[in-house]
């Protein structure tokens, strides 16, 4: 193996990496509630920074299996914060998988990540301004002013392109995590049998059950779902959602829009709190990428209350301001923090379960031979 002496500083460029009172105790990983046998973390992953092991590291999948519950930090007794170092490891992965290297810009520059926000954000306000439709202003016509037509189309467009990126990194976490490890002979046919175990985690994320504090899952998991549920409605069913029609209370478009909505800014504000009064041991340390998705969503779950309770008050020009206001801001969150920051962690992490499992039974096919 190649050592190379610059691991180290190159992963602190990611977040806090504190090696120097590590004495290799092993306490974290006994710890842990995950770290099995095979996937052994997050000793293991330190000490390939430690050792400058930087293709073995690349190849890990350790990083992407912890859920960061923070028992190994409490339990560290030189109190080198082995949680935190795992996050920044997967603050580090994503930019290796990413093709583009904005995540790497993203992640180390605060300028690069806050710019690409704000230009894409400009950018759709510049859109706003030339394509939009007739004003009317003696009552809402929120279809006549943003054609829901259009509106699709971009969302379509957009959908198209993150898809692109987003497969696209995923592609090559495979080639580096399943396809360049020869350790041991993966028979194609354990990629099949294995594919529920991407479809449970992806759907359940049911690992942050797992960790010691519990309570963290539902809250991740509603997120995820009012996260999902808000997408669906204004991507594929934009002409339904994104109507002139005042529906009564029971309709299915209205206690939808509102389960997502409430979701959002309920737990999203719950996640910025606990960051700001540093509640739990994983929000002791914040990197921007930390901050600026729940910033982000609960922004875009606000303005589209906004839009929401002008239409219903008929002031047609706050409801199509506002509703310009929105799409500036959830657009670049899509577009900056889907594939290219922490939220793309939801796509790495049931793939990393899914290939660790295919691994596994790999192994335990070799041993039985």
């Amino acid at each position: 193996m190649k050592v190379d002496p610059k691991l180290l500083l190159d992963v602190r460029k990611y977040g806090d990496f504190d090696v120097t009172g590590c004495f290799n105790c092993g306490s974290c990983t006994v710890k842990c509630n995950l770290s099995k046998d095979s996937p052994s973390f997050p000793r293991r992953s330190m000490r390939h920074v430690v050792m400058g092991l930087r293709d073995p590291l690349n190849s890990s999948l350790e990083p992407w299996l912890c859920y960061y519950c923070g028992d190994c930090s409490k339990t560290c007794p030189r109190q080198t914060e082995p949680g935190e170092a795992m996050m920044t490891l997967r603050r580090y992965l994503t930019s290796k998988y990413d093709w583009t290297g904005l995540a790497s810009k993203f992640y180390r520059s605060k300028a690069w990540e806050i710019g690409a926000i704000l230009v894409v954000g400009a950018f759709v306000v510049l859109l706003a301004m030339l394509f939009h439709g007739p004003i009317v202003t003696d009552r809402v016509e929120l279809n006549t002013f943003a054609p829901v037509e259009q509106v699709h189309l971009f969302d379509m467009i957009m959908f198209s392109v993150l898809s692109f990126f987003i497969i696209s990194n995923a592609f090559n976490m495979f080639m580096l995590t399943m396809y360049k490890d020869k350790s041991v002979k993966i028979p194609f046919s354990l990629y099949i049998t294995q594919l529920k175990e991407l479809i449970v985690h992806a759907v359940t994320q049911k690992k942050f059950k797992e960790c010691s504090n519990d309570n963290r899952w539902i809250k991740h998991w509603l997120i995820v779902i009012g996260y999902a549920t808000m997408f669906i409605l204004v991507v594929v069913f934009l002409g339904w959602f994104q109507t002139d029609n005042i529906y009564p209370i029971y309709h299915p478009q209205r206690w939808l829009g509102y389960f997502a909505t409430v979701v959002l800014v309920f737990f999203t504000a719950d996640i910025l709190y606990g960051r700001i009064v540093k509640r739990d041991q994983i929000h002791r340390f914040s990197h921007l990428s930390d901050w600026l998705f729940p910033i982000l969503l609960l922004l875009t779950a606000v303005t589209g209350i906004a839009v929401h309770l002008f239409r219903y008050m008929s002031f047609p020009l706050p409801t199509y301001y506002t509703y310009v206001a929105h799409m500036a801001i959830a657009v670049p969150m899509l577009v900056v923090e889907v594939p290219f920051g922490k939220w793309s962690h939801l796509v790495y992490r049931p793939l990393a379960v899914y290939f660790q499992s295919v691994k596994d039974k790999a192994m335990q096919l070799k041993a039985g031979e």
